[in-house]
């Protein structure tokens, strides 16, 4: 089941990003009198089909992509034995190169109007709940990665590159983790320390399991969910219940407890309670992955705000085009050899994981939203077989003056089309790798 609803999202999500983006290029291209012959969400054998017009609306049963023909135009088709003959009025190499450029970028447009407006419309719907850094009171708790570049439990982390931490999630920001020359600044001990972030701190992370948790706020906690049939069910925790100490340990704060869970996975072990005022002792044996089932409850006051409409429209926009940056971060720190592609890019698979094996309408919305932007910022690269890289020879050809040839075109989508699908195996067998390894 956690795999079904994974794999549902994915496809979804695709499914409306798909969808779009080739609308983008059919609505510009029926706006110029292109000709559209074919609209379709999937690839072929085909599901369901249905001719308006000159046009054939197709749904595919490969759900990973789809496609927009327009008469007159080499595409990942290859089909070009109609461009044997002059061109009609209503093709696309028929109209000028202005014309072609728009339909290119229709895609784009719209996927980035779509990440925009589904960002614009979070903020709006559901506002912001965060953790005011000033409720971390009892500073951090570093995993192994957060030790390796320096920090230290009980660490209080003030500020990110100089600039006063207001929001504790802001710790795990893209613009802190892909930055040049970034720095958190702890006070520790009366004394204010500067921690550098490494230039391959993202290829730790992704050795990592805890990934991006390398600090957790150290907070007092109670339990706040016992899960059914459960190790703390069979046990006697309660809602409510403050675990003081296991094995005679503190558990003061959710780091300990999770330490301690880790140091007796499988064992028995005692566990001391206060419940209503009064201590209780439980005994039991720890799950093998170092769990008891149940879901902590931090005794810390999260802030919450509302935005209105105008305050969402550029808090959306600003966000939304903060993952075309960090993007640009990402490759740019790719290129300089400070982040292993491999460990950085994501498949179907990567991306179905990131989903979650539970549907959240927020989180949904949210991972939507990102890959819109991220489709079209990729869809912008200057390859062959990509919107780009129409985009790289149309502008050729209104700055020269002069068309590429039709066969130098087919030669370049057959190019690209090895290009693409030899990024997607690799992708795809990077997903592998890493859930195996």
């Amino acid at each position: 089941m956690d795999i079904l609803i994974m794999v549902g999202q994915l496809l979804l999500g695709l499914t409306i990003l798909v969808g779009l983006h080739e609308l983008g290029h059919m609505l510009t291209a029926k706006w110029f009198g292109m000709r559209v012959e074919k609209y379709a969400i999937g690839f072929p054998p085909k599901v369901f089909s249905k001719k308006i017009g000159e046009t054939e609306y197709m749904l595919g049963a490969i759900p990973l992509g789809g496609f927009v023909k327009i008469t007159g135009m080499v595409d990942e088709s290859l089909d070009t034995a109609a461009l044997q003959k002059d061109p009609e009025p209503y093709e696309f190499r028929a109209k000028p190169a202005w014309q072609r450029l728009i339909v290119m970028m229709g895609g784009i447009i719209v996927n980035v109007i779509t990440g925009i407006v589904i960002f614009i419309a979070l903020n709006y719907y559901y506002g912001e709940s965060y953790l005011p850094a000033s409720e971390v009171k009892y500073g951090v708790q570093p995993n192994e990665i957060g030790r390796d570049i320096g920090f230290q439990t009980g660490d209080k982390i003030v500020a990110l590159n100089g600039k006063p931490l207001e929001k504790f999630d802001d710790v795990y920001s893209m613009d802190m983790l892909l930055g040049r020359d970034a720095y958190y600044t702890v006070e520790r001990n009366g004394e204010q320390v500067n921690i550098p972030i490494p230039a391959d701190f993202m290829d730790r992370m992704a050795d990592n399991k805890e990934r991006m948790f390398f600090v957790q706020p150290r907070v007092p906690f109670v339990v706040g969910e016992v899960a059914p049939n459960s190790t703390a069910s069979e046990a006697g925790l309660q809602v409510g219940d403050y675990i003081k100490t296991v094995n005679g340990e503190s558990t003061q704060f959710f780091s300990d407890f999770q330490a301690a869970m880790q140091k007796y996975a499988g064992k028995p072990v005692t566990i001391e309670v206060e419940r209503n005022g009064q201590p209780v002792i439980l005994k039991t044996t720890v799950n093998e992955d170092g769990t008891l089932g149940f879901y902590q409850k931090p005794l810390v006051e999260y802030a919450t705000r509302d935005y209105s409409l105008g305050e969402s429209i550029p808090l959306g926009t600003n966000q939304a085009f903060g993952v075309i940056t960090a993007n640009l971060k990402g490759f740019g720190k790719i290129f300089r050899g400070e982040v292993s592609a491999s460990k950085s890019l994501s498949g179907p698979i990567g991306i179905a994981q990131i989903f979650g094996d539970t549907f959240n309408w927020y989180k949904f919305w949210s991972i939507t939203g990102m890959l819109s932007m991220v489709l079209a910022f990729m869809n912008f690269l200057p390859i062959p077989a990509l919107d780009g890289g129409h985009v790289v020879f149309l502008t050729y050809e209104m700055i020269s003056g002069r068309k590429p040839s039709d066969n130098f075109l087919e030669n370049a989508q057959k190019v690209g089309m090895v290009l693409l699908l030899g990024l997607m195996a690799f992708a795809i067998f990077n997903d592998v790798f890493k859930i195996i390894f």
